[in-house]
């Protein structure tokens, strides 16, 4: 059974079944109508009494007049998408802007994003808010060669570190990661975690196992499946990049752990086309178990989910709705039953 409600412009359906057996999904479009043609890559972070939200919009990918939109959301409503950041130049040329990633830590909001003709040209872009998003600093560049998470959130380590998953698509498709010990002053970055033409990834996502070690998880555009890496210092160095045995489409994915230790994962649990978008848990990072399916319909695309928990421990996601809008849903993650995926096959019944 579907019970909708309408808050403003928006509609919010409880769905009582799309999860085996959560009690409550919620599910609700950012907006329903705005400035620009497309939009897509979301990011997503809870911030002082609600959430945030960014993403980029314009004409259509690529495009000179794609900025950063965003939006917050206090109480039922998310305010009208603005835009905050654009790729305009000194010397008047304006470029596209791609993959916001936002990160909230210590009452201050950094939006990290990349301008560029490409992504094989682009640079790394930040600015950052004290009051969750009213007001923004002047866009800054970061340090020559670091790019920030390039489209994932970073996650803030034991030691202090803000470790972010990043990645190069100039000289092949290659993993690396960047690290800041000064919320962003200055940063360091690692080698690159495979040779080129080799398990060609990008797109880390970045997860806390219970024995301690790190792992990410890849787009590939060469292996067929998502790919992974391992650290046992902390993300120092890295296990050589690996297949796992989820199938990847060549589309971005996004993964959380959550305070209890539990993995969950957003993607396309497709060997092409974007046209389902998934969600999968774990507890050790290898062995996958079917949540639900969030978006089943042939020929159009759900892609680059965002996952966070928020504080009271329910699970946020955003993703790209047909790069017409951008699509928000919510559970509750103990309430849920999962199935296991075996060989890397979505289980008939979730």
């Amino acid at each position: 059974m579907r019970v909708v409600k309408r808050y403003g412009c928006c509609i919010v359906f409880l769905l009582a079944c799309s999860f085996a057996s959560a009690q409550t999904l919620t599910e609700e479009f950012i907006y329903e109508q705005a400035p620009f043609a497309q939009c897509h890559a979301s990011t997503l972070a809870e911030i002082s009494g609600g959430f945030a939200a960014a993403w980029f919009g314009g004409t259509a990918e690529g495009k000179s007049d794609v900025e950063i939109w965003f939006a917050t959301k206090k109480g039922d409503q998310w305010s009208a998408p603005r835009s905050v950041a654009n790729g305009q130049q000194v010397s008047g040329k304006r470029y596209p802007c791609w993959n916001p990633v936002l990160f909230r830590e210590g009452g201050q909001l950094s939006l990290f994003y990349k301008v560029g003709p490409s992504p094989r040209e682009w640079w790394g872009m930040v600015i950052r808010s004290s009051n969750d998003g009213r007001d923004w600093s002047a866009p800054a560049r970061l340090s020559e060669g670091v790019l920030g998470p390039i489209k994932n959130k970073p996650v803030l380590l034991p030691d202090g570190r803000l470790l972010a998953g990043s990645s190069t698509e100039h000289d092949g498709w290659r993993v690396h990661m960047e690290w800041t010990e000064d919320n962003g002053a200055s940063w360091k970055k690692s080698g690159f975690l495979n040779s080129k033409g080799e398990m060609e990834s990008i797109q880390p996502t970045i997860l806390q196992l219970a024995d301690g070690r790190l792992q990410i998880l890849c787009r590939s555009r060469s292996a067929g499946k998502i790919t992974t890496a391992f650290s046992e210092d902390h993300g120092d160095t890295w296990t050589a990049i690996s297949a796992t045995t989820l199938p990847n489409n060549n589309s971005g994915l996004d993964a959380v752990t959550l305070r209890n230790g539990q993995q969950v994962l957003v993607y396309n649990h497709l060997n092409r086309g974007r046209h389902q978008l998934h969600v999968a848990s774990s507890k050790d990072g290898k062995a996958w178990n079917a949540v639900t399916v969030l978006e089943n319909e042939p020929g159009n695309e759900f892609s680059y989910p965002a996952i966070i928990q928020s504080k009271d421990g329910l699970v946020h996601i955003t993703y790209t709705w047909k790069r017409r809008r951008i699509k928000y849903v919510v559970f509750d993650p103990t309430t849920i039953e999962t199935t296991p995926i075996v060989d890397g096959a979505w289980p008939a019944d979730p």
